[in-house]
């Protein structure tokens, strides 16, 4: 079964607000810096005229166009010498927004900084400088300038969204939400940071809070592409897939992106309809062929349908693109397992411990290696390490009873048995293998009884 987006480290970000022409965006996977500084003027015309005209033009020109146009004329009135103070720091401002829009943050960077030099009571060009940081990744001195921006002028509604991302960034949500909460008071029809303060409660696990928030966004902007999309994963954490699902589709429909062919996969995968998981991550393949997770959830979809040869394919390839994950080992440990091979599934979670030495179920499955292979010692070893890192988990139990009870210690078996039905007291296969332990003590009632209560739950098969 495929994973949950938000369990495999996908980053989905708020939107950030640029002062400059006031548009706004927002992005699953980027902050939208770019489209939100841009300029739709047309350039000016060139035309032969006097050098203070040509001057005054570049200086028009720069306010007006885009693109390397405005970045020229722009550069051009810069140098003329002409200009000080205010026009001189709008000049870099505007060559600022330009950069910014191509990316290059670094310059838009030092325009928007000589701008704030040659006038430090700007609180645009502070907070469009936070917002070049933030797409540089430089958090700390991005919440810096939008901190600055809303002493300057507590009444910008931009500014207390764009601090609120800076806060999610590092991790303090109750923060962000409480300046979310005040851009929504300044301006409630915005429905940016109704937006992140949705994706804000969702990290808090507060789904119904957050599709409640991610509601708003759609209502404000039925063409909000990333709130159907966001609403879309708290559904899926709600275990309610046919919402989810119809979420990630409109979200698909609006931007026919991978994130949403990905998550629509994820709940399919959820759902168990896994030949439409495998669909949509076919999808986010071809749209993204250099994503190991994309990989590593269509295996295990084949593998949820049995098709392990091409589930070991996606593995492997999901190890080659980011041979880090643990994860993936561990899933294709569990396929070779399941086939038969277990040399190479012992080599696989060896890996994946090596790489994480807290990843019980590694743990636990190879300890199912080394009883397969007679090795109860060392099997029960291992479970006994994925026990002490997941307590909470009954098959854990099970399988260690079960090596207890193959070196004939059936005390210790009928202990750990206990432990996983206590555990969950609807699995039938649980009550089989105490009913065995029970045979070999000579304690036939007790035997009879697990097994009748196995027979209820529907299996007469043990593990």
């Amino acid at each position: 079964m495929a994973q949950n987006p938000r369990d495999v480290g996908i980053s989905w970000r708020a939107c950030t607000c640029a002062s400059v022409r006031r548009a706004i965006g927002a992005s699953m996977l980027a902050f939208v810096l770019a489209s939100m500084l841009s300029a739709a003027a047309p350039s000016a015309a060139a035309r032969p005229v006097q050098a203070a005209a040509v001057a005054g033009d570049d200086a028009n020109t720069c306010k007006q166009a885009s693109g390397d146009v405005a970045i020229a004329a722009c550069t051009r009135a810069i140098a003329t010498g002409r200009y000080a103070g205010h026009d001189l720091a709008k000049l870099h401002y505007d060559r600022a927004v330009e950069y910014a829009n191509k990316g290059d943050y670094d310059r838009a960077i030092a325009d928007f900084s000589s701008a704030i030099h040659l006038d430090p009571t700007d609180a645009d060009t502070y907070n469009d400088r936070g917002a070049a940081w933030l797409a540089k990744g430089e958090n700390d001195r991005a919440f810096a300038d939008f901190s600055e921006a809303i002493r300057l002028n507590p009444t910008d509604p931009y500014y207390y969204n764009n601090r609120g991302s800076s806060w999610q960034l590092k991790g303090e949500n109750d923060r962000a939400i409480v300046d979310y909460n005040e851009a929504i008071r300044l301006n409630p029809k915005d429905p940016c940071p109704f937006y992140n303060r949705g994706i804000a409660w969702s990290s808090k696990d507060k789904n119904d809070r957050a599709i409640s928030d991610f509601d708003e966004a759609i209502r404000l902007n039925p063409n909000y592409a990333a709130a159907f999309y966001r609403r879309g994963i708290a559904w899926t954490d709600k275990g309610d897939y046919d919402r989810a699902i119809a979420d990630h589709s409109a979200a698909i429909r609006l931007n026919p992106k991978v994130d949403g062919f990905y998550a629509r996969g994820t709940a399919f995968g959820m759902k168990g309809d896994n030949d439409r998981a495998i669909s949509d991550f076919d999808e986010a393949i071809r749209l993204d062929p250099n994503d190991a997770t994309y990989y590593r959830n269509r295996g295990k979809a084949y593998a949820a349908k049995g098709n392990r040869d091409l589930a070991i394919l996606d593995y492997s390839e999901a190890i080659r693109l980011d041979p880090n994950d643990d994860d993936t080992f561990y899933s294709r440990g569990t396929a070779y397992g399941m086939k038969g091979d277990n040399d190479r599934a012992m080599a696989d979670f060896d890996e994946a411990i090596r790489l994480n030495p807290k990843n019980d179920g590694a743990f636990n499955n190879r300890g199912n290696v080394w009883r397969r292979g007679g090795d109860n010692d060392r099997a029960i070893d291992d479970y006994s390490e994925a026990i002490r890192l997941n307590p909470k988990d009954p098959s854990y139990y099970n399988n260690r009873g079960n090596a207890w009870h193959a070196r004939g210690d059936d005390d210790r078996a009928l202990a750990d048995y206990d432990k996983a039905i206590r555990l969950n007291p609807k699995n039938a296969a649980y009550y089989n293998n105490r009913r065995d332990a029970w045979l070999a003590k000579g304690d036939l009632a007790r035997a009879i009884a697990d097994a009748n209560q196995a027979r209820r739950l529907g299996s007469d098969n043990p593990n």
